[in-house]
């Protein structure tokens, strides 16, 4: 989509003539007497207005012809904010973790329950571009960390990235960055020399490490400000020994965790690295273990979702520092959403947690991972299990009889949370609860259809797994009997601004932050 209205024509030439990263992702121009389209922020000379065309996405200017611009590498930013309200947003969730290159454009369109031919108009209103070319540019974006970071021959990273052909591979990569998958590596190559010396490989040998013997190290792009402080503090607070564990310093936080991607089993460890002394100003980086090559795509999104990289923080901050949260804001800007890597752990989280503390929560989950959960084999000695499958819990975790605790089970609970817990393992190990591709309202109902689940529990799994910016707990320890209107749409990170406030200092746990009996 060429995005022409005078107004916003204006504002865009503003930001790309002042080089605002900040907008960085949430438009591109391209220039028409070069044929290279760049992200706002890009350090090359400012061309003329009258030379330039606007896109809501990169797939939408490489599909008018344009090529990425080898400085700035405009493929490479910080995706658009998606709204998991709107359609959009949740279909390009999904392509971003390769849902296309593993099922088809129409099971896309019906897993969002629209048909192909009506999803195609909502993203090309979106983003300009259909579905195709935006799971295109991604398969670019993956093949190039490949082709830059690793020695494996093209053909094999073309199939990894989830090209059909080798023919189609190198149409698109000559497409999109005007080179041959071979002139990229070399151009990258004597690029790295120059600056990282005699070993210029910034991945880790593809051959070694890891259950499945595949270990890569990407970067992260993210948008500043970025609270990275806050984000580590609310999931140390929640770590489940063995499936996570967070190392830190005062420049430099550290965040591993054993998760299942589509391939299988695999591992992740982020690192946040301070930028600069600006508060908010952090750079990110990740080593994967991956079970096959074609997992890099959706563990890389994963992550992003997981530290929420791809929110609008500029606005978001904006918003909220005109409120009673002004002072929260300039003191922690850039708060982000903690988000979840799995449907069923982020459930678990929820329902063990009513009515306890945070860190009891945490020793019950521990104790539920160590007797139904997978071990870990890999290469991060910090990690030692895999939180457990849906089916697992379904059928590990006995009912229980209430007025009959029984010592030896595996979550030590009250029988009522057990037995939602159970229901809801089953519900989603059998697909009775879907989650791919819902909206945060759908969501919303079909949790509630359920006995034992309340709005506490219904908010909380809202917020952490769509990423929904307005969902709003109530009943909350921390959240009761403040009006939470004046937040909207933001609701979510005014939560955490809260939760953050309340809580004590890196490292100690908070106290309950949960509804009361009364409240579920």
């Amino acid at each position: 989509m060429d995005m022409t209205g005078e107004q916003d024509a204006e504002r865009r030439y503003r930001a790309v003539s002042s080089r605002d990263a900040r907008f960085d992702g949430q438009f591109f121009f391209a220039v028409t007497s070069t044929g290279i389209f760049c992200r706002p922020s890009c350090p090359a000379r400012t061309p003329a207005r009258q030379n330039i065309r606007y896109f809501a996405s990169a797939a939408a200017a490489s599909r008018a012809g344009f090529r990425a611009c080898r400085r700035c590498l405009p493929e490479t930013v910080p995706g658009p904010p998606t709204d998991p309200a709107q359609v959009a947003g949740r279909a390009l969730r999904l392509i971003d973790d390769g849902y296309v290159d593993r099922h088809s454009v129409p099971r896309l369109a019906a897993e969002l329950g629209y048909t192909p031919r009506h999803l195609g108009r909502i993203l090309e209103t979106a983003y300009g571009a259909s579905a195709l070319d935006l799971a295109r540019v991604r398969r670019a974006q993956l093949a190039r960390e490949l082709l830059l970071g690793t020695r494996l021959r093209s053909a094999d990273i073309a199939y990894a990235a989830g090209f059909g052909s080798i023919r189609q591979f190198n149409d698109t990569i000559r497409a999109v960055f005007d080179l041959t998958p071979t002139q990229l590596r070399e151009r990258a190559h004597r690029s790295a020399t120059r600056t990282r010396g005699e070993n210029p490989d910034p991945l880790v040998d593809p051959n070694g490490g890891g259950p499945a013997g595949l270990r890569l190290q990407v970067d992260l792009p993210l948008r500043p400000p970025y609270d990275a402080p806050g984000i580590m503090d609310f999931l140390e607070h929640r770590a489940i020994a063995g499936v996570e564990a967070i190392d830190r310093s005062a420049d430099r936080l550290r965040y591993s965790r054993t998760l299942l991607l589509p391939g299988g089993p695999g591992a992740i460890r982020v690192e946040f690295a301070r930028a600069s002394a600006t508060p908010g100003h952090w750079r990110a980086a990740a080593e994967l273990e991956l079970p096959r090559l074609a997992d890099l795509g959706p563990a890389t999104a994963r992550i992003r979702r997981l530290f929420d990289l791809d929110a609008d923080a500029p606005a978001i901050d904006a918003a909220l520092g005109r409120g009673p949260l002004a002072a929260q804001v300039v003191a922690r800007p850039g708060i982000r959403i903690p988000g979840a890597v799995d449907p069923m752990e982020i459930t678990a989280r929820a329902i063990v947690g009513q009515q306890i503390s945070v860190a009891a929560a945490a020793g019950h989950l521990s104790r539920l991972t160590t007797v139904l959960g997978e071990p870990y084999t890999g290469g991060f000695p910090e990690l030692s299990a895999y939180f457990p499958s849906a089916a697992a819990l379904t059928g590990g975790l006995p009912e229980a009889v209430p007025g009959h605790p029984d010592p030896d089970r595996p979550l030590r609970l009250p029988a009522r949370p057990i037995n939602t817990l159970r229901r809801l393992a089953c519900a989603l190990s059998t697909g009775a609860l879907p989650t791919e591709g819902r909206a945060p309202d759908q969501l919303r109902d079909e949790l509630l259809a359920h006995s034992g689940i309340g709005e506490w529990t219904t908010e909380y799994i809202v917020m952490r797994l769509t990423g929904d910016p307005d969902a709003w707990p109530a009943g909350d320890l921390h959240l009761r009997g403040i009006d939470p209107r004046g937040f909207a749409p933001w609701r979510s990170y005014a939560a955490l601004h809260i939760w953050q406030r309340a809580a004590p200092g890196p490292g100690r746990s908070p106290r309950r932050s949960a509804p009361s009996k009364k409240d579920e």
